[in-house]
């Protein structure tokens, strides 16, 4: 059932507003420390445990303003509540580090599970938006699959090997920006199989 439609600027906030907060909290607290309880936190801990309650009140608020989650966005709450959560419990920032890694190995597992089926998990929530050609959503869920776990293993490197702040910004810009041009990049894509589609359904 398709869900309200919501004018697109709320909807931006409501998705990137909680990363953006995350980077102003990580910008204002790194070389702080917060003391509570007797345990020590840094800036890195203080910016999660303000990311983490956020991310969850903008997916509430989507769902009550469009009447529907998609799937990604269910399965990244959950895993930004657990991975979060731990790294705020333990006191220990690799936990968070770790969620893109999760985040992108699952929705690379899911597409390449789906693809080996024959079928496109992809086309199934993203059809009304974008009606492709079934060949178009194979070759697009394809390139998506091997995109995810590409971007998993760049934030394994980046997240072991640089600074947190090199990491901050990778979350907060690199990670939209790289999903932004990828999609950009597929354009002939939808255009050749958008158009082909059209074609098939003038044909008869």
């Amino acid at each position: 059932m398709a869900g309200r439609k919501l004018n697109p600027w709320v909807k931006i906030a409501l998705e990137l507003g909680p990363v953006l907060a995350f980077f102003i909290a990580f910008g204002r607290f790194k070389d702080s420390t917060v003391t509570l309880g007797g345990t020590t936190y840094g800036g890195f801990i203080v910016a999660t445990a303000i990311f983490v309650p956020l991310i969850a009140l903008s997916t509430l608020a989507l769902w009550r303003l469009t009447g529907r989650l998609m799937p990604m966005q269910i399965a990244t709450l959950v895993l930004v509540l657990v991975f979060g959560g731990l790294s705020v419990w333990f006191n220990d920032e690799r936990f968070f580090k770790m969620k893109p890694t999760m985040i992108y190995l699952l929705f690379a597992g899911v597409l390449g599970w789906g693809l080996l089926r024959g079928k496109s998990y992809l086309a199934l929530v993203m059809d009304e938006a974008m009606p492709l050609a079934h060949e178009g959503w194979m070759i697009l869920t394809r390139r998506l699959a091997l995109f995810f776990a590409g971007l998993a293993v760049l934030n394994e490197v980046i997240w072991r090997t640089m600074s947190d702040q090199a990491w901050v910004n990778f979350k907060t810009f690199g990670l939209t920006a790289a999903v932004f041009v990828f999609f950009l990049a597929q354009s002939s894509l939808f255009t050749r199989y958008a158009a082909d589609e059209d074609r098939g359904g003038d044909a008869g």
